[in-house]
């Protein structure tokens, strides 16, 4: 642990303090003894203050080493002097460094040595020897007390900071999140806007091309579907593309309510479509109903690119008081909804099926039995 050279310096004017204060207990001390004491005691005395330099940095070791020293001190019988000029600040170091039972297993051996030392050996009066001692005592205990206090102080702060760390760290990752799905949810809504379109436009163009200079009738109402099939697909685009350019939320511009619409861009295209209701029709909350408009939407458009030839599609609605299960058949000899549903590699039946599962539903997509194609959708009011 690197150590500031300012905090250095305080260290420095912290062991002269200390030793100067033994020396003041060593005086005191040397008063009541005879023959007058010499330089030992107090050269002794500056070599028990100089561990405190060190107080920092080995605050156990520091502890112990004071008590040891302390220990030789009464050993060599120099004039006796209280443990807390020497032990305060190593107690203090202790405790802040969450050694609190040696902080406290050390001064409680001193002051019980000392008591009954005073007490028993040199028959002082149990009262008498718990007074004078006291005030050490209490200075010890408050030592402790207030090592212990700002460490707690301290884990308590670097604990806040980790909190606040943690929580940066949940509220990046969940930004990133939402951007990661807001991304899904743009490229599934760009996907069905334009595969739909672009199918429809397509079928469209390509009749038109059919019987160009033979129906004209029949051109001008391809490219009037054209026309509006574009129209309808670039609102779409400027309302889902609002997002990236202001960040605003970008508008479900697809419900229900267009169902006839796409049922009449489907059935220009060339592709005959029945649709049956069945059951009393409820309102589907916003998400559910942009959600079922999508995947009607996506289901015409395989039929329309894959199915093939001369196919038509039957669309089934059947209401009940929990939702709505939509399915949408077709008889259609191609094999390219079957490949999209077994490859997995397509966008189209993932993103319908995660609509589905986005707003509580369910979807599965696979070949019929007897030919052609079924989507099957339950989605919840």
């Amino acid at each position: 642990m690197a150590i500031h050279p300012r905090a250095q310096f305080i260290d420095v004017g912290l062991t002269v303090l200390v030793a100067s204060g033994v020396a003041v207990a060593i005086g005191i001390g040397a008063k009541s003894v005879t023959p007058p004491v010499g330089l030992a005691p107090y050269l002794f005395g500056v070599l028990m203050a100089l561990p405190v330099l060190g107080w920092r940095r080995w605050p156990l070791g520091v502890l112990l080493v004071s008590s040891a020293l302390q220990l030789a001190y009464y050993t060599l019988h120099f004039p006796g002097i209280p443990p807390s000029p020497i032990l305060a600040l190593p107690l203090y170091a202790a405790a802040l460094a969450g050694r609190l039972a040696w902080a406290i297993v050390v001064p409680g051996f001193f002051y019980s040595y000392g008591f009954f030392d005073l007490a028993v050996g040199e028959h002082q009066g149990w009262l008498n020897t718990f007074g004078g001692l006291l005030p050490h005592i209490a200075l010890a205990a408050v030592t402790v007390l207030l090592g212990e206090v700002v460490r707690s102080r301290r884990a308590l702060a670097e604990e806040t900071r980790e909190r606040l760390r943690q929580a940066e760290q949940d509220r990046q990752r969940e930004a990133a999140q939402q951007v990661a799905e807001e991304r899904v949810r743009i490229a599934r809504e760009l996907h069905d806007t334009v595969a739909h379109s672009m199918a429809t436009i397509t079928v469209q163009a390509g009749g038109a091309l059919h019987v160009l200079g033979e129906r004209p009738k029949d051109v001008e109402f391809a490219l009037k579907a054209i026309r509006a099939t574009s129209k309808g697909a670039l609102q779409e685009l400027r309302a889902t593309l609002g997002i990236l350019r202001d960040g605003q939320e970008p508008e479900q511009v697809g419900g229900l309510d267009r169902l006839p619409a796409l049922l009449d861009a489907v059935r220009a295209a060339g592709v005959p479509v029945t649709m049956r209701v069945t059951g009393r029709a409820v309102p589907l909350n916003p998400p559910a109903d942009h959600s079922a408009y999508r995947i009607l939407q996506e289901s015409l458009t395989n039929v329309l690119r894959h199915a093939g030839p001369q196919v038509k599609a039957l669309i089934t609605m059947a209401y009940d008081p929990y939702g709505v299960a939509i399915e949408v058949t077709d008889d259609g000899v191609g094999v390219g909804t079957v490949a999209v549903a077994d490859s997995g590699g397509g966008h189209g039946l993932g993103g319908m099926r995660e609509r589905a599962e986005a707003v509580g539903g369910t979807l599965t997509a696979g070949p019929r039995p007897g030919g052609g194609f079924v989507v099957s959708a339950r989605l919840p009011t």
